[in-house]
C-alpha cells in the first residue's frame, strides 16, 4: 500500500506527522507522503500551511526519512490550491519546499463577479455560496468547477490532480444538480480530454467515505471509465486526516483500477 495525499497537524490533520508515519507503519505501507494544505501566494487559512511555516514542515518531514530507510518510503509534498487570479499549484511558487510531489486541487470556485465559493466546507455554506454568486444557479456554480479544474491542469507546473470531482460531495444529501444528466456528461468528457492532455496523474481519493459524506471515491466510477479510455494515470489515496484514515476503503478501490505504486523515488 503506498499514500500519497496525508495531512497532519502542520495543517488541518488530527495527528503528527511522526504519528501518521508510524501508523502508516504498523499498517505495512511501503510508502507515505505528506500533503500539507497550502495557498500561496495568498494570506494562509487557519488550515493551510502559511509561507513562515514551510521550513518548519519541510524539516519536520525530512527528519521522518532516515528514522524509516530500508522499511519504508517517506515524501515531501504539498497539496497546492489553484484559485482562479490569486494562487496557483505551480514548482516555482514553492521552490523554497522543494517537495517530491505537488497535488493540485481546487476547493474554491471563483465565479464571473469575482465572488468564491468553497466547495466542501459544509452543505449551508455550499448552498448560500451558490445563492449569493451564482443567484441559485447550481449549473453554472458546476460548469465554472470543471473549467477552473481544466484551467488547472492545462496552466500549471504539478503532478496529480487532487479529488477531481469533490463537486459531488454534497450533492447525495443536497441534490443541488443531476450527475446523469447530458451537460454534467459533457464537462466529465471535455475534463478528462484537459487531464489527459495535461499528461499529470490523478489520485482515486477516498477522503469522502472517511469523513462519511460518500460511499465512493473522487472520481466517479463514469469520469474514471472517461479517464481510463484517454489513458490516464492513477494513484489510490486516502486523504488521510488521522491516522485511522490513512487505508480507508482501499480494500475495497484496491482492485478496481491499476494504480501507480511509487512514482517518485528518495
Amino acid at each position: 500500500m503506498t499514500n500519497f495525499h496525508t495531512h497532519s497537524t502542520w495543517c488541518d490533520g488530527k495527528d503528527s506527522p511522526a504519528a501518521m508515519a508510524e501508523a502508516a507503519f504498523r499498517l505495512g505501507f511501503s510508502a507515505l507522503g505528506f500533503s500539507s494544505h497550502a495557498m500561496l501566494p495568498g494570506e494562509p487559512l487557519d488550515w493551510t500551511l502559511s509561507a513562515e511555516k514551510i521550513p518548519g514542515y519541510r524539516d519536520g518531514i525530512l527528519r521522518l526519512k532516515p528514522l524509516y530507510a530500508g522499511k519504508m518510503d517517506v515524501f515531501l509534498g504539498v497539496e497546492a490550491d489553484f484559485v482562479k487570479g490569486r494562487c496557483f499549484p505551480d514548482r516555482p511558487v514553492y521552490s523554497a519546499l522543494s517537495p517530491d510531489y505537488i497535488i493540485g486541487s481546487v476547493h474554491f470556485v471563483v465565479s464571473p463577479g469575482g465572488g468564491e465559493v468553497m466547495v466542501d466546507e459544509s452543505p449551508a455554506s455550499l448552498s448560500d455560496g451558490i445563492a449569493k454568486h451564482y443567484g441559485g444557479d447550481a449549473r453554472a456554480y458546476v460548469k465554472d468547477y470543471f473549467a477552473q479544474q481544466r484551467q488547472m491542469a492545462l496552466s500549471c507546473d504539478f503532478d496529480v490532480i487532487g479529488h477531481p470531482d469533490l463537486v459531488r460531495k454534497f450533492n447525495g444529501r443536497l441534490g443541488y444538480f443531476d450527475e446523469s444528466s447530458p451537460w454534467y456528461d459533457e464537462e466529465l468528457e471535455m475534463t478528462a480530454d484537459a487531464f489527459a492532455q495535461s499528461g499529470k496523474i490523478v489520485e482515486v481519493n477516498t477522503g469522502g467515505i472517511a469523513r462519511g459524506w460518500i460511499d465512493d471515491a473522487y472520481p466517479s466510477p463514469a469520469f474514471r471509465a472517461k479517464l481510463r479510455r484517454r489513458g490516464v494515470r492513477f494513484i489510490l489515496s486516502s486523504d488521510a486526516h488521522s491516522a485511522q484514515g490513512l487505508d480507508c476503503a482501499f480494500g475495497r478501490f484496491g482492485n478496481e483500477e491499476e494504480y501507480l505504486q511509487c512514482p517518485w523515488k528518495n
